[in-house]
């Protein structure tokens, strides 16, 4: 029998040094040296024959493409392993779910709900992100899956559509365009508008208007729904949304009126993302299966 070229506690020096960006952070984690970590980085190198990071003096070290790929391989190489060695063990598998901010609160609690009706044993951690670094964490092995808005994903990626959503507006109940229930994004955009400013979404709303021959008077920016939804419940400005939100009210009891758009507009593609692993595991598979049943009955 072979041996086992490289120990867990080697990977576990590499998943840390990736994590905290340095072999000097990681050893501080772990509580050894920073040779200790150096050399296990070394070893684990050695043995695939390639560098698992690039090193910049005074920056640390980021992994390289190729580093990406191996890090997620040894992060479920790694859970395994103390699936296997855990004597508490209680059959659970664990799931880590990427979920885009703003579509979070919408999907997620319910799918996690209805996925463990029927599958009872599985655990779900969720684990909230802008899509720069869920697709980060997709890249690196943090999490197994993303619930995320297709911005221009990177091709590395296995893609499941879900759903296409369009934008709408959103103005105060009292509003003068509240009544029409349809309006021009001009018409709306007369008023100043209150921006989503995340990575990519920010972009989007911008590019929408000014296909439409509009330039905005930005009033605020927010990376939180919630709060774009106060701010135009309290006369601050008009929104544009993609996110399907049912309630009429803001979380401060104030009202909103939503409005669909009469221009042709370019829809957000809700859809997963995972990382293209040789194998699935199961339980990935499975609430894979699920969401995409979720979205098409």
């Amino acid at each position: 029998m072979q041996a086992i070229p490289v120990s867990l506690r080697q990977i576990d020096y590499v998943i840390t040094a990736a994590d905290t960006g340095s072999t000097a952070a990681a050893a501080r984690v772990l509580n050894v040296s920073q040779p200790s970590v150096s050399l296990a980085i070394a070893k684990v190198e050695e043995h695939f024959g390639r560098p698992l990071f690039a090193r910049s003096a005074g920056q640390g070290i980021a992994p390289t493409a190729f580093g990406l790929r191996k890090l997620g391989a040894l992060r479920s190489l790694r859970a395994q392993a103390q699936s296997v060695l855990d004597h508490k063990d209680s059959g659970a598998e664990v799931l880590n779910l990427g979920v885009f901010s703003t579509l979070g609160p919408r999907y997620a609690p319910a799918l996690v709900g209805s996925f463990q009706k029927v599958a009872p044993d599985a655990r779900i951690a969720l684990h909230e992100g802008d899509l720069d670094r869920l697709t980060r964490w997709l890249e690196n092995g943090r999490i197994d899956l993303a619930l995320i808005y297709d911005f221009g994903l990177p091709s590395s990626l296995k893609i499941t559509p879900l759903a296409d959503v369009r934008p709408y507006g959103l103005v105060a109940r009292a509003h003068p365009l509240a009544g029409r229930g349809t309006v021009a994004m001009a018409d709306l955009l007369t008023d100043p508008l209150i921006l989503m400013n995340l990575p990519h979404s920010r972009n989007y709303f911008l590019t929408l208007a000014q296909m439409n021959g509009i330039r905005p008077r930005i009033a605020h920016e927010t990376s939180s729904v919630e709060m774009l939804r106060a701010m135009v419940a309290n006369h601050m400005g008009v929104g544009l949304v993609a996110t399907d939100i049912a309630q009429d009210t803001a979380c401060d009891g104030q009202p909103v009126t939503r409005l669909e758009l009469s221009d042709p507009l370019v829809p957000h593609r809700i859809a997963l993302a995972r990382a293209p692993h040789p194998h699935t595991a199961p339980l990935v598979a499975a609430f894979q299966d699920h969401v995409a049943s979720a979205f098409n009955p």
